[in-house]
């Protein structure tokens, strides 16, 4: 909420006062934080934070304590796969050691009946991330695009779009939380039952499928066609975010597994965009033009993984001072909706004064440098 959001910028310049109004009194600055706190149960964020992000699900294969102890070491791959987007970085040389005691930043650890049996591990956030950016890894935060997924399986019992409340959406959402993907679906109802079929799917044109997903509100569009044949499932996948298109097929022996092939994917090739690389991150400004008490909020929760403190703030614009990549702010400010501006021009010099013509010009003012962005 805003309020907790306002106390995390201990240093910004001005006072809220005169960022709401310029001269609001303390009594209508009340009101205003009031309203305000109230008004961001209705703000309406694509992107989100992902829940459950460092807790992870593995099934125990075997008995005793010896497969108990690779489960975990299978939770600590999971959540390292999660975190980066890359197959091989919990096999880094530089986590040889927390392979071999994953304990450290193991914060809490139990198990749930089966069968299977399954150990559930939570891992520590802050220790988590310190040890990966220690062993030079490149890391995705928990505020990842929300991908709407318009799912078709082709079984030996029919053609079925997968529904949000549908039995048939289990596996889907299992794999979507085992990969750290946000996942929403639609209501599967008669009308996109017709524009969900498999030419559409499958097409490379996503217009139609679209068209369908504005009510949804979905920062990405996940399109999947899934077949049985010879006791096996294969899938064919389509993903779009914003101009990126990629595109794949997986097999594998089950429906639970095709979904989490599928998402396994999916999430290989969005987390390059948004990973920061350790070294590869610099100070920089950034700029946003239109903003009120809600997007200040929204902006603050954007902006945290970044250290963002507020340097100016004139009118409805505020600067910031960030530390991170430019690719990946872009990318993260593209999915809270905010749109890139040119750089801006230098200011003409100022005219020469005939009257006075050996008097000392004032210098143009520099233009803004950084990210400029609008709501």
């Amino acid at each position: 909420m805003f309020c907790r959001v306002l106390l995390s910028y201990p240093h910004m310049p001005v006072s809220v006062a005169s960022l709401l109004s310029g001269q609001e009194s303390s009594m209508h600055l009340r009101n205003y934080l009031a309203v305000g706190c109230l008004a961001l149960f209705g703000l309406s964020a694509q992107a989100e934070t992902v829940s459950g992000l460092y807790q992870v699900r593995e099934p125990v294969n075997g008995q005793g304590a010896e497969a108990r102890t690779e489960a975990t070491g299978k939770a600590l791959e999971t959540l390292v796969l999660r975190l980066t987007g890359d197959p091989k970085a919990a096999q880094s040389p530089a986590l040889a050691g927390l392979r071999k005691d994953p304990q450290q930043i193991i914060s809490q650890f139990g198990f749930e009946a089966g069968p299977p049996e399954t150990v559930l591990v939570d891992f520590d956030p802050g220790s988590t991330e310190r040890t990966l950016r220690q062993a030079g890894l490149a890391l995705w935060g928990n505020n990842r695009p929300a991908i709407l997924t318009w799912w078709l399986n082709d079984s030996t019992e029919g053609s079925s779009l997968v529904g949000d409340g549908q039995n048939s959406a289990a596996p889907l959402r299992r794999a979507a939380q085992h990969r750290g993907l946000p996942l929403r679906l639609p209501l599967a109802d008669l009308n996109e039952q017709l524009v969900a079929n498999a030419k559409n799917l499958e097409g490379a044109d996503p217009a139609p499928l679209r068209d369908a997903s504005e009510r949804y509100g979905a920062d990405a569009l996940l399109a999947v066609h899934a077949s049985e044949a010879d006791g096996n499932w294969q899938g064919t996948w389509r993903l779009w975010l914003g101009e990126q298109r990629e595109q794949g097929k997986v097999e594998a022996a089950d429906q639970a597994s095709l979904a989490d092939a599928v998402m396994l994917a999916v999430s290989s090739r969005l987390a390059p965009r948004f990973v920061t690389r350790p070294g590869a991150s610099s100070d920089m400004q950034v700029q946003v033009q239109g903003m009120n008490l809600q997007r200040y909020a929204e902006l603050g929760r954007v902006l945290e993984p970044y250290g963002a403190r507020i340097k100016l703030v004139e009118g409805d614009t505020m600067t910031y001072k960030v530390t991170g990549n430019s690719d990946q702010l872009r990318a993260q400010l593209g999915l809270a909706k905010l749109q890139e501006l040119p750089a801006e021009a230098p200011a003409p010099a100022p005219a020469a004064d005939p009257a006075n013509p050996g008097a000392t010009q004032a210098a143009a003012p520099k233009p803004f440098n950084g990210l400029r962005f609008r709501w």
